[in-house]
């Protein structure tokens, strides 16, 4: 594939996109083929039509979805066995019951999302969903109304702390191409999204879930209701297995934003051994296994039924974590087709400022690729060095990135592996999927681009 160069024009590479997307909802939609070989089919007729030698066909397929897989099998896999412990312990309900007893019923959507945004500072979007939505479920199934007035908040929280504020991958990627401040960005980033999220998301979250009640799934339980120990572990023993893998992702972040700092040496042993430590799927691994012993061994659990446990949590999000992984092989193929860089070469040349070109081509290569992280890194990766040779003062310049990072956030579909990930977790089909997450993510972009102009204007 290096020495492969695509030779289509961006007109017909776009329609190749719009054609793909379109057949896509069609065979979804319409003639109900399931979503994992929709993607496959259409995946494949888009590398051939997009002129992908046929030699590196089936290789662009394989690594779009096992990249896509790296970085999600593990996660929610772990994730659901933790929840599965949880709920089964009983802890979940105990904790819900927390919740709503502190807060009160009606504003227990407000709790929750106001817990993930505080959790979804250290971790990761799909990694922080997967832990916090068996709490949620559980407080939907208390009170009642649909699952999306509970779960879009809580989702909407990670995704907005994920996108805007470091230490997550994109923006300080990004700030660090363009020479940003990362505290600067910090602050900035928190500006734009607590606001962003509390209209985009709890906000809309509870007018959209009005509108679609749809029942709480069972994905994370292992089917039917148990029941749970008539002794149940107290609320602050979940809490403190929630924060175990959050605490040691945060060390984790907090070394490399102090590498990045050059504070500490990022080629020493000790620096090394603790990020690996502190690895996502590490800190998740070692909480399954605290928890293992925590709500099953310390409470009369053999190692026979914990192991019957984490089974049964295993099989329900095996179709979720193969329909992830062919949403990312849809979105490495409109990738390696060179689909959001010719989409991105056409925006670049309109002459508007550089806050609007880093937005809107941020934007396209979103809606072209599928990931908002790739999507953020390159659109910084094109505007670098007009950043670089600019007269911009560090706000200005903390603001440039925040535009990517909204641009990047737009308009989430089918080819986002979130888009599976959080339609399939909350027993949304496609439409519906569309219809509200979709419209979540757009609002989030529109509103944190517009409020990173009114931070540039005045800087």
């Amino acid at each position: 594939m290096d020495t492969w160069t695509q030779t289509m024009g961006a007109g017909p590479l776009l329609g190749i996109a719009a054609g793909a997307i379109g057949v896509l909802l069609f065979l979804i939609m319409k003639l109900r083929v399931h979503a994992l070989l929709a993607l496959i089919v259409v995946s494949l007729a888009t590398a051939f039509a997009t002129g992908i030698p046929s030699a590196h066909v089936v290789d662009t397929l394989v690594q779009g979805f096992g990249s896509t897989l790296g970085g999600v099998a593990l996660l929610v896999g772990l994730g659901a066995i933790l929840g599965r412990l949880i709920e089964v312990s009983g802890g979940a309900q105990a904790l819900a019951d927390a919740l709503i007893r502190r807060f009160g019923e009606d504003r227990a959507p407000l709790a929750l999302s106001l817990a993930s945004l505080m959790f979804g500072f250290p971790i990761f979007f799909d990694a922080g969903l997967v832990v916090m939505l068996p709490i949620v479920f559980t407080v939907a199934r208390r009170l009642g109304g649909g699952i999306l007035r509970y779960a879009l908040p809580v989702a909407g929280a990670f995704s907005a702390m994920h996108i805007f504020v470091p230490p997550h991958p994109g923006p300080v990627s990004a700030s660090e191409l363009m020479g940003a401040d990362i505290g600067l960005v910090i602050l900035l980033g928190l500006v734009v999204a607590i606001p962003t999220w509390y209209v985009g998301s709890y906000l809309f979250g509870l007018w959209i879930g009005k509108r679609f009640v749809l029942p709480v799934p069972d994905i994370l339980t292992g089917g039917e209701q148990v029941e749970h120990d008539k002794n149940p572990p107290s609320p602050g023993t979940v809490i403190g297995l929630l924060l175990l893998p959050l605490v040691m992702i945060f060390a984790n972040t907090g070394l490399d934003m102090a590498r990045a700092a050059g504070w500490v040496d990022g080629d020493a042993g000790w620096y090394q051994f603790a990020r690996a430590i502190g690895a996502t799927p590490i800190a998740l691994l070692v909480t399954v296994f605290v928890a293992s012993y925590v709500l099953g061994t310390r409470r009369g659990r053999g190692g026979e039924v914990i192991e019957k446990l984490t089974d049964s949590a295993l099989g329900p999000i095996a179709s979720i974590i193969l329909i992830t992984g062919a949403g990312g092989m849809f979105g490495g193929v409109l990738r390696a087709s060179g689909i959001g860089d010719a989409l991105s070469d056409s925006l670049s040349d309109l002459g508007l400022p550089v806050i609007v070109v880093g937005f809107l081509v941020a934007a396209a290569l979103r809606i072209a690729q599928g990931s908002a992280t790739v999507a953020l890194i390159t659109a910084a990766s094109l505007i670098q060095g007009v950043v670089l040779a600019g007269d911009f003062n560090s706000v200005e310049v903390a603001a440039i990135v925040l535009s990517l990072a909204a641009g990047s956030v737009v308009a989430s579909h089918v080819n986002d592996s979130g888009f599976w990930l959080v339609g399939r977790f909350m027993g949304m089909d496609v439409k519906t999927t569309l219809r509200t997450w979709t419209v979540l993510q757009t609002i989030f972009g529109v509103m944190g681009f517009s409020m990173a102009v009114a931070i540039y204007a005045i800087a």
